[in-house]
C-alpha cells in the first residue's frame, strides 16, 4: 500500500506528462501544482495543503476537476479534493508524513554550543558513504575554468577550514542558471569536511526537502525534532534556495534556523538559480542574510572548459573520444554542463551497442538528440495566448472574447501585456486580435498590469515565468 505523499508524487507525474504533452505550461504547473503537499487521504478525500489562499482559489477554481482527474489515474476510483492553507493547518489532523526526521538526541528548542557526535567514522566509511553517487563529487574532479573559479575557491576555502572561528564567507551563497555545478560543489564541501572531521554534523539539504521536514514536523506536532534537526549543524548547506519563494512558514522557520547557526558561527552555504535581489516571493529580510557574507556566481562554461569536462567524463567512463569530436561536442553544447557529461555517456552506450568507436556521424545525432532541435519558433500572437490560457485554464476562444468574468479577464489582461511586452506587434493589432477592442482599451490594461506586477509579486513572478517559457519554446 502506498502512503498518500507516495501517491500525491504519482499524480505530480501525472501533471508532468501532461506539460511534455504540451495540455497543460510548465509555468502552471510549478506556480500552482508543484508545490502542492499531501496531508491525508480519508476515505475518497484527498486533503492537500498550499502555503497561499490565492493559489488555493486558483487550484478550487481552475484545476479542481484535473487533480481530481489526476487522482483517479493514479488510484483507480474517483477522489474529492480539499485544500488547506497555512491558517488551517494549525486546527487540522496530523499531516501524513513525508520524509522521517531522524534523531539521535533528545529534542530541544535552542541551539547547542556543540554538536558533533561522539561516533569516529573511519575513511573507508567516509568513502563507503560517497561510492552511492555523491563520492564523484569532490573538489578533485570538479573542472575548474575562468566562469567557476571563484565559487570553486570560496567553497573549497570553507571547506578545508571548518573549525575556524573567523568565517569571512558565512553565509557562502552560489548562485547561477541549472547545469553549472553548483550541487557538485555542496557535495565537495560536505565530501571535504567529513573526511577531515567526521565528527562534524552536516546538513546537506534543498528547500523541497527542508519544506516537507517543516510539514511532517507541523502535523505530526514533532517541531522540537525538526529544530534538533537543522539547529544543531555544524555545516549547513542548502540546494535551490529559491525554491522557498511563496512558502510563508517555511520562509519564517528558516530565517530562525539562519539566526541561530549564525549566531553560533555555524558555516551556511546556500544555492540558487539567481541572485537574492532577484528571487520572487521572499521575504526581504531573508534576502539581506543572503547577502551578509559572499556572492559568487557560476556561468556557462568556456570553451576550454567545455573541451576539459568532456575529457574528464570520458576518462571516467573509459571511453576513447578523438579530440576533433571532442571540440565539435563542445562548440555545440554551450549552456550546461549536464548536456556535456549526457553527450559523452551516449557516445559510451553506442560503443557498448555497436562494438564501434563513436565518429562525427555519431556525435551529430547524439547533439540533436540532446538539442531536440530546439531551435525557438517565432514568437506569435496565438502562441501566447495559448501558452496564457493553458497557465490560467481558459481557453484561447475565452481570451479573444468580450467575455468578463474573472479568470478570462485575468488571462486576457495577461497575454495583452505579454503581446505587448516581447513581440512587435502595434497597439493597432493587438486590439483587433482580442475582440477588435480600441487603442484606449489596450492602453488601460498595459497599465492595469502594470500595476498589479508592481503591488503584487506572486502575480509578478507567475508572469516573468510565462514571459520566460515562451521565449524558451
Amino acid at each position: 500500500m502506498q502512503s498518500f505523499s507516495e501517491v500525491l508524487n504519482l499524480v505530480k507525474s501525472y501533471f508532468q506528462e501532461k506539460v511534455k504533452n504540451n495540455d497543460l505550461t510548465e509555468t502552471a504547473y510549478k506556480c500552482w501544482i508543484e508545490n502542492i503537499e499531501p496531508v491525508r487521504l480519508e476515505n475518497n478525500t484527498a486533503v492537500l495543503f498550499v502555503p497561499h489562499s490565492f493559489q488555493r482559489k486558483i487550484l478550487m477554481e481552475q484545476y479542481q476537476s484535473r487533480i481530481e482527474e489526476g487522482f483517479e489515474a493514479v488510484l483507480g476510483f474517483k477522489v474529492n479534493i480539499e485544500i488547506l492553507t497555512d491558517t488551517d493547518i494549525q486546527v487540522e489532523a496530523p499531516i501524513e508524513p513525508i520524509a522521517p526526521v531522524p534523531t539521535k538526541e533528545p529534542a530541544v528548542d535552542m541551539p547547542l554550543e556543540a554538536s558533533a557526535s561522539s561516533i569516529s567514522v573511519s575513511d573507508k566509511e567516509i568513502k563507503e558513504e560517497f561510492l552511492t553517487g555523491e563520492y564523484e563529487y569532490t573538489f578533485d574532479n570538479f573542472i575548474v575554468g575562468s566562469k567557476n573559479e571563484f565559487a570553486y575557491t570560496a567553497c573549497k576555502s570553507v571547506a578545508i577550514n571548518p573549525n575556524s572561528n573567523v568565517k569571512p564567507y558565512n553565509p557562502l551563497f552560489i548562485y547561477g542558471p541549472s547545469g553549472l555545478g553548483k550541487t557538485h560543489l555542496l557535495m565537495a564541501i560536505k565530501y571535504e569536511v567529513k573526511k577531515q572531521n567526521p565528527n562534524m554534523n552536516i546538513i546537506y539539504t534543498n528547500s523541497e526537502t527542508f519544506t516537507n521536514d517543516l510539514v511532517y514536523a507541523l502535523g505530526k506536532k514533532t517541531i522540537k525534532e525538526f529544530h534538533q534537526k537543522y539547529r544543531h549543524a555544524d555545516f549547513f548547506l542548502i540546494d535551490d534556495i529559491q525554491f522557498l519563494s511563496g512558502k510563508d512558514r517555511s520562509q519564517e522557520e528558516f530565517f530562525h534556523t539562519f539566526n541561530d547557526l549564525y549566531q553560533y558561527g555555524k558555516q551556511i552555504v546556500i544555492t540558487s538559480d539567481r541572485p537574492p535581489k532577484d528571487i520572487n516571493i521572499i521575504e526581504d529580510r531573508l534576502k539581506s542574510r543572503f547577502e551578509w557574507g559572499l556572492l559568487a556566481d557560476i556561468s556557462p562554461p568556456d570553451l576550454e572548459t567545455r573541451i576539459a569536462i568532456i575529457k574528464r567524463k570520458a576518462e571516467l567512463l573509459q571511453i576513447d573520444i578523438p579530440d576533433d569530436i571532442v571540440n565539435y561536442i563542445a562548440t555545440k553544447l554551450k549552456s550546461n554542463i549536464r548536456q556535456l557529461e549526457g553527450a559523452v555517456k551516449k557516445m559510451k552506450v553506442y560503443r557498448l551497442l555497436t562494438g564501434s568507436e563513436p565518429n562525427l556521424s555519431v556525435a551529430q545525432n547524439v547533439i540533436n538528440e540532446i538539442l531536440n532541435d530546439n531551435q525557438p519558433l517565432p514568437i506569435t500572437v496565438e502562441k501566447i495566448i495559448e501558452e496564457v490560457g493553458r497557465t490560467y485554464n481558459v481557453s484561447p476562444e475565452d481570451i479573444r472574447s468580450n467575455k468578463r468574468s474573472g479568470p478570462i479577464s485575468m488571462a486576457r489582461q495577461v497575454a495583452i501585456y505579454i503581446v505587448r511586452e516581447i513581440t512587435q506587434t502595434s497597439m493597432k493589432q493587438i486590439g483587433q486580435e482580442f475582440g477588435n477592442r480600441d487603442h484606449t482599451t489596450i492602453v488601460y490594461t498595459l497599465k492595469k498590469v502594470q500595476e498589479l506586477m508592481k503591488n503584487n509579486p506572486h502575480d509578478k513572478g507567475i508572469i516573468e515565468d510565462l514571459i520566460k517559457n515562451i521565449r524558451d519554446k
